[in-house]
């Protein structure tokens, strides 16, 4: 999980400097389909193959994370991007939430209070990372935002459904990237139709193509183990220890693109890294079994 979220963290910087020149649509779509070759050769390599028992459950993972992401995207287009980053990284607070609702309706176990409060710590040190800040006219733009974060903690507890179901984590992204390719060739030639704008950049340059290849690259490493995470650790531990890309980011700002770390974002810095070695300490004898965990239902 730490790997993973470094590397969406470098992801996040490609994207940063790939909107300058390409659309949403186009973004989503390479990064999709490099994805898919990677994960195909993976697979191939591994003696596996596309076939799996559970499609619906890709389907559904599929459809929730590209639209998670495609919304991230479309945010990051019309809000700074401190405040884009902080409303995605709100998918461990929704999943908490979604835990703990379901552990009380089907009666298992309740999740340890302590695990949750790490989440919670763990978003006061987002905020005062990012001390975010929304204007009245960027609403639609930050409404977005929001629901892609709880778009995607659906689709992070679906990977974990997939890994107890014992899909191996190549398929799991390999049919994610699928999903991505899919979407994002649809905004790319929608777009224009719809007067939403998009279409196919006919002119790349060197460090255009370069920023897809980073934004691919970084981003189907990151999905891979982060599946690989979540498949076998307790799903409110990796939330904990996802918010660590935000420090990532934090430093990445301050090298590309010349942002202040200030007193109050070392302060979050050090609250986001307390919370993940809070969840850590208490996982063996804190965090619900195989049993109590909803994302298996």
């Amino acid at each position: 999980m730490l790997l993973a979220t470094l590397c969406f963290a470098l992801m996040s910087v490609a994207v940063k400097f790939a909107s300058q020149r390409y659309g949403t649509g186009e973004v989503v779509f390479y990064r999709g389909l490099i994805g898919l070759l990677a994960m195909a050769a993976l697979l191939r390599a591994q003696g596996g193959n596309w076939r799996t028992p559970v499609p619906g459950m890709h389907v559904w993972r599929s459809a929730s994370g590209v639209t998670a992401l495609s919304m991230w995207f479309i945010a990051i287009g019309g809000l700074p991007l401190a405040t884009a980053i902080t409303l995605n990284y709100m998918s461990s607070v929704w999943m908490a939430l979604f835990l703990i609702g379901g552990a009380v309706l089907m009666g298992g176990r309740r999740v340890d209070g302590r695990l949750v409060a790490c989440v919670l710590v763990g978003f006061g040190g987002v905020a005062l990372i990012l001390q975010p800040t929304l204007a009245r006219e960027q609403l639609g733009h930050g409404l977005i935002g929001l629901a892609s974060g709880l778009l995607s903690a659906l689709a992070y507890l679906q990977v974990t459904a997939l890994g107890r179901a014992g899909e191996p984590e190549a398929r799991v992204v390999l049919y994610f990237s699928l999903g991505s390719v899919l979407v994002g060739l649809g905004l790319t030639l929608l777009g224009p139709l719809l007067g939403l704008g998009g279409g196919w950049t006919r002119e790349h340059t060197p460090f255009g193509l370069a920023c897809l290849l980073a934004v691919g690259g970084f981003a189907t490493l990151a999905q891979w183990l982060m599946t690989r995470a979540y498949a076998s650790g307790s799903t409110l531990v990796n939330a904990s220890l996802h918010y660590l890309g935000i420090v990532y980011a934090a430093v990445f700002g301050s090298l590309f693109f010349g942002d202040v770390l200030n007193a109050t974002a070392l302060a979050g810095m050090a609250l986001v890294v307390v919370a993940g070695l809070g969840a850590t300490l208490l996982r063996s004898r804190a965090a619900p079994d195989a049993a109590a965990d909803p994302a298996e239902a």
